[in-house]
């Protein structure tokens, strides 16, 4: 069964805190901290991350879209980060990125954009905790989902199975329940889903939707 990672980009940004206690069975909270400069929009920032750990239970997967990452991970670890994602195009020092993350006591994702081949990162792969795979160009919510994102997790899947590695794979952007099952028998392990749970009426529903597909 895939793991659940709730995006609250897509969530109320005027009542965060009553979205997500609204959300039961996520593994996952994902929230996207973007810089208006590795994307072209600004998100959410380390209060918004301090505000989150004090306020719910449930782990925060915290994805780093700005640039030179290794000069913030620590902070959003301290923060109540429990997986930090940083991407492979956003810095020269990935390796450094992913080693302070690690020291800080979390678990560190390397990231990858739709259009970046795996092999820029499979050097960090016996490294990394998880691996996210972008299916959509990162930078906004609501995107229609990129079905060469298949290809490239299935890829990787045999990549982790041929060098005997146990990270997780993660995919984000425009996961439904038309393209869940597609993704889990690729080789997916959690789903980040933003506007599929929150733009619903039962944000719950939509979460265990996504795991009953996938048992």
């Amino acid at each position: 069964m895939i793991k659940v990672a709730p995006s609250i980009l897509s969530a109320d940004p005027a009542n965060l805190m009553g979205d997500i206690n609204k959300v039961e069975g996520a593994d996952y909270l994902h929230v996207d901290v973007m810089d208006g400069s590795f994307v072209p929009n600004l998100s959410f920032g380390l209060n918004t991350v301090v505000g989150l750990s004090k306020n719910t239970d449930i782990k925060l997967d915290v994805h780093l879209m700005i640039q030179n990452p290794e000069n913030y991970v620590e902070q959003f670890v301290k923060a109540g980060a429990s997986i930090v994602g940083v991407h492979v195009e956003s810095t020269q020092h990935i390796a450094r990125a992913i080693q302070i993350i690690k020291n800080a006591g979390a678990q560190a994702e390397v990231v990858i954009n739709p259009g970046t081949p795996l092999t820029e990162l499979e050097e960090l792969l016996p490294e990394v905790d998880q691996v996210l795979i972008m299916s959509v160009n990162p930078g906004f919510g609501g995107q229609k989902f990129l079905e060469s994102s298949i290809s490239k997790v299935k890829r990787l899947s045999a990549l982790r199975q041929a060098r005997g590695l146990e990270f997780d794979i993660e995919i984000d952007g425009g996961i439904s329940d038309k393209n869940v099952k597609a993704v889990y028998d690729a080789g997916v392990d959690v789903a980040v889903a933003g506007s599929y749970v929150f733009g619903a009426e039962d944000y719950s529903k939509q979460v265990q939707l996504l795991k009953d597909l996938t048992k």
